[in-house]
């Protein structure tokens, strides 16, 4: 016989409003969350998804509407009401505390560790859970968080979330889990959801890669201008349903002819590393993808481009290389200032005249950006962190883009970035790349990495391949990956 707490809504939310000033953000949204299902929830950047996951974690009060805790109307609890209700998030910005060892993080999480040996006991409660989740991880859990890359930043926190100390979590939300993750680590973390909905939990699991959603979800809900569009079991759906419940047509991935720009001229040239077994180069026009397993070295490869590139001292002009963070909150974001701000930044010296910024040049550029990235704000003078995740990344894009830089690095720039505007910034890569800008790719989305014209695979902090054209697959990339060689 199945009792009532089996079968009641772990969370059930009714009619729930949501404004900020002009902006709705939830307009009467319903959505229960039952035991012993993965609610996958989709929809474009800004359509609702992180403001309905505040209001279930107890971050956001709603304007209007109810919500529920199993049996417990939350009542103005807030954050203490949620954890009570047993629910845990992993937040797409992670929320770890840098300064602190992971052990200290977790008791700040979990109030149940405590006296003399509580530091040895959550060390033990993580390294298990850590294995449990990603077999074979080399995570050092004595470091500081700080000390962590962020691929392990992210492990770290899914762990956390996981773990029952005092009492196991019921619901454990997941925003953009693998943003920060290979295709290795996301399908063991993807597994996990498996095996703990299938032992009772609930997982919300938020996620622009559909293949994720599609595979691991039990039921889908879409959002779309702050309203619930599509709710029905997973296998109501397929990618193209799905895409198109969003609001965006599905666009056939073709690659691109296959052009010979062996004879271009060289943007980059570096010699052959020890013990790397081809030499990295990249011609004009060229869009070059760096693969590979998480922290083998694409990054730090990205980082002394740009150390070798850019002055240390006064700009260039023009400049010749320009960034795009993947981690925006450590490394791409100034949070106290506006969006306008955070953008125009990027190119300071087109917009002055006499060391005074010309206020006309700087709003029309980001009036401009702002239509062809699509960013989703009334007002580009507010503040960067009234955007939600996807809509801060398209505006290191557009940061990026809209300076006159030859050459762009990017580092797994897209995470956190809707279908629909995934597939535009693609068509504006390749038709920069067509007008002779070159692009550094590094990207932990193979379909990402299969539209590059070039990839270098690497491994152990070096090349261990080169693959080309029709040459770059899946198949390939992680044989080399695994291997150090080319299939």
């Amino acid at each position: 016989m199945t009792s009532d707490n089996e079968t009641r809504p772990v969370v059930s939310a009714r009619a729930v409003r949501v404004a900020f000033g002009a902006v709705t953000a939830l307009d009467g949204v319903d959505l229960d969350i039952r035991p012993g299902e993965a609610l996958g929830l989709v929809g474009h950047n800004g359509a609702g998804k992180s403001t309905i996951v505040n209001v279930i974690n107890g971050g956001l009060t709603p304007h209007q509407g109810s919500l529920a805790y199993g049996n417990a109307e939350a009542t103005g609890g807030g954050v203490s009401a949620a954890r009570a209700g047993g629910v845990r998030c992993v937040f797409q910005e992670l929320s770890l505390c840098p300064n602190l060892t992971v052990a200290e993080n977790i008791r700040l999480m979990h109030q149940g560790l405590n006296g003399a040996g509580w530091r040895r006991q959550a060390l033990s409660l993580i390294r298990a859970k850590l294995a449990e989740i990603f077999p074979g991880n080399r995570v050092n859990c004595a470091a500081t968080v700080a000390e962590l890359p962020i691929t392990e930043r992210q492990m770290v926190e899914i762990a956390i979330n996981f773990l029952s100390v005092t009492e196991a979590p019921r619901l454990v939300i997941l925003d953009e889990p693998t943003s920060s993750l290979d295709a290795a680590l996301a399908e063991q973390l993807m597994a996990h959801v498996r095996r703990y909905v299938a032992g009772g939990g609930s997982v919300l699991l938020i996620s622009h890669i559909l293949g994720e959603i599609l595979s691991t979800s039990t039921r889908i809900v879409v959002m779309k201008d702050g309203k619930v569009v599509a709710n029905r079991p997973v296998s109501g759906f397929t990618v193209k349903s799905l895409v198109e419940a969003m609001g965006s047509v599905v666009k056939e991935k073709v690659r691109s002819g296959a052009r010979d720009l062996s004879k271009a001229e060289l943007a980059v040239a570096m010699p052959v590393a020890k013990g790397a077994s081809a030499a990295f180069c990249a011609r004009k026009g060229e869009i070059i993808g760096l693969a590979g397993l998480g922290g083998h070295g694409q990054t730090d490869m990205l980082l002394s481009l740009f150390r070798n590139r850019a002055s240390n001292w006064l700009p260039k002009r023009p400049q010749e290389v320009a960034f795009v963070a993947g981690d925006r909150s450590l490394n791409g974001t100034f949070p106290l200032w506006s969006i306008l701000r955070n953008l125009s930044i990027g190119d300071l010296g087109a917009l002055s005249r006499l060391a005074t910024i010309g206020r006309g040049e700087e709003t029309a550029l980001g009036s401009a950006w702002k239509a062809r990235m699509a960013i989703r704000t009334p007002d580009m003078a507010n503040p960067i962190l009234s955007l939600s995740g996807g809509n801060q990344q398209k505006v290191l894009f557009a940061r990026a883009l809209s300076t006159p830089a030859s050459i762009v690095l990017m580092d797994d720039p897209m995470r956190g970035v809707d279908i629909g505007t995934k597939q535009d910034v693609y068509g504006i890569i390749r038709s920069e790349a067509e007008a002779g800008r070159t692009f550094i790719w590094y990207s932990t989305e193979m379909d990402e990495i299969c539209l590059c014209d070039r990839v270098y695979v690497f491994r152990d902090g070096v090349i261990v391949a080169e693959l080309s054209g029709d040459d770059i697959s899946e198949e390939r990339v992680l044989a080399a990956s695994f291997q150090g060689e080319a299939a």
